[in-house]
């Protein structure tokens, strides 16, 4: 059996095994007991086991004497716009993210419409684990959302020039792969004046290939792009907030891509920091400084970049998971922030996308784990720093370790599991799965 993994941020398990309905209810009372006043947005992201999950989240917000407004299937980035919309004193979302289809989980968002910070989401874990509830008192009310997209839509298309997309009538292939990206995905692009070819359009969770959007699991994607003849492939990931890349060559550009050429994209037109976890890429780093912005790395989480961003009043941030976070929309990633800004530099440029990718500089990423108990990490992180004595060590978030050469290193202990997971970045994909294994050897993990 799985294990229940409740994190900062929401909670996730296989349903029916560790989540249940009850888990789901008990961790919702929790959750009510922390926030302000308002009602609260409920959302789903298509998964085939999403319904009775979220009727018991629907549940638990009523019985804490709340207003509860259901919005059915949504991405995630849309549930942190309906909450801003509705002045909601939070949401939920009914998710398990890119984990197999046996997966769900419950993602938490507070007023702001961004998925709740680390304090407040501690709050929440421990008023779970402690068993909190409100108060018995009279029971909330339910309201049904007649138009969960149209203000999303606006949002998105106000960050770009969408008389210049139209203009181009891009055909692209749109694979939703039966989450909730076409749900607003569709009508975006549309709206953007694109012929669009649809995959897994049906918000079912009927999974077409595994969810993540990775090379080895888009192989029918490529073909389905070749087929069409199409400009671009967008990708998403089942509550489409994040967004891998397929060129117009039929190669899979990929999501570290993604965040660097919406950098490219906004600081041809605005100049201003930076902000991405200290796992992306160093490209969009590197496009920074090709136009004097500044940059800025934080822990790995969307929360911690969305924090960063605030204080640095950043033109735009993200993680190289693909997922684009533009403040102008909001503080969520966003694969549709991501489609838009890509169409938009391909149109202003009057570039394909192969040629933004490419003009790029040239980074391999490799990721591997290591067996190693939470109590020798920091004897490891140790060990490691004696071992490439010439890298500059960073601790913000584990281990990066990073050379004068433009290479890096970061080693961060899993929450869930006794490993440790390895991030290597190098000129070559050998180069980088060399450093993996010399870290691993250095590290004397299992």
């Amino acid at each position: 059996m799985s294990e229940l993994i409740v994190s900062v941020s929401g909670l996730r398990g296989i349903v029916g095994e560790t989540l249940t309905d009850e888990v789901a209810e008990r961790f919702v009372a929790a959750f009510c007991t922390k926030l302000g006043h308002g009602p609260v947005v409920v959302t789903r992201d298509g998964r085939a086991n999403g319904p009775p999950l979220a009727e018991a989240v629907a549940r638990a917000v009523v019985a804490s004497g709340r207003g509860c407004l259901v919005a059915g299937v949504a991405a995630t980035p849309t549930t942190g716009v309906l909450v801003r919309q509705h002045n909601a004193a939070g949401g939920v979302q009914v998710s398990a993210s890119h984990n197999p289809a046996e997966y769900n989980g419950l993602k938490l968002f507070e007023a702001a419409g961004r998925v709740i910070p680390a304090g407040p989401g501690e709050e929440v874990k421990r008023a779970f684990e402690q068993g909190e509830k409100p108060a018995a008192g009279e029971a909330g009310k339910r309201t049904y959302a007649a138009d969960t997209v149209s203000r999303h839509l606006e949002l998105v298309a106000a960050t770009c020039d969408v008389e210049r997309i139209r203009s181009k009538a891009y055909r692209v292939v749109l694979d939703a792969n039966h989450g909730s990206g076409a749900v607003l995905g569709v009508p975006l692009l549309e709206h953007l004046g694109c012929e669009v070819v649809v995959n897994g359009a049906e918000p079912d969770g009927l999974f077409a290939h595994p969810p993540e959007p990775t090379a080895e699991n888009l192989e029918s994607v490529l073909k389905g792009v070749a087929d069409e003849g199409a400009a671009v492939g967008f990708c998403q990931d089942p509550d489409a907030d994040r967004l891998a890349l397929i060129d117009e060559k039929v190669r899979y550009i990929g999501e570290e891509y993604t965040l660097a050429i919406c950098c490219d994209h906004v600081l041809r037109q605005n100049v201003g920091p930076i902000v991405t976890n200290c796992s992306t890429s160093r490209m969009s780093e590197a496009v920074a400084s090709r136009f004097g912005a500044r940059y800025l790395r934080t822990k790995v989480g969307e929360a911690n970049v969305v924090d960063r961003m605030l204080e640095a009043d950043a033109v735009l941030g993200g993680e190289g998971n693909g997922g684009v976070i533009d403040p102008r929309v909001g503080l969520v990633r966003d694969s549709f922030v991501g489609m838009a800004l890509v169409l938009d530099a391909m149109a202003a440029r009057g570039l394909p996308l192969s040629a933004l990718a490419d003009e790029l500089p040239r980074y391999e990423i490799h990721k591997a784990k290591v067996g190693l108990a939470r109590e020798q990490v920091q004897e490891a992180y140790g060990k490691l720093e004696a071992a490439f004595p010439e890298a500059a060590a960073d601790r913000l978030d584990g281990l990066r370790l990073d050379w004068l050469t433009g290479e890096w290193l970061l080693v961060r202990p899993s929450n869930t599991e006794p490993i440790v997971r390895l991030f290597a970045e190098a000129s070559t994909a050998e180069h980088a799965a060399s450093l993996c294994e010399q870290a691993s050897k250095a590290m004397g993990g299992a």
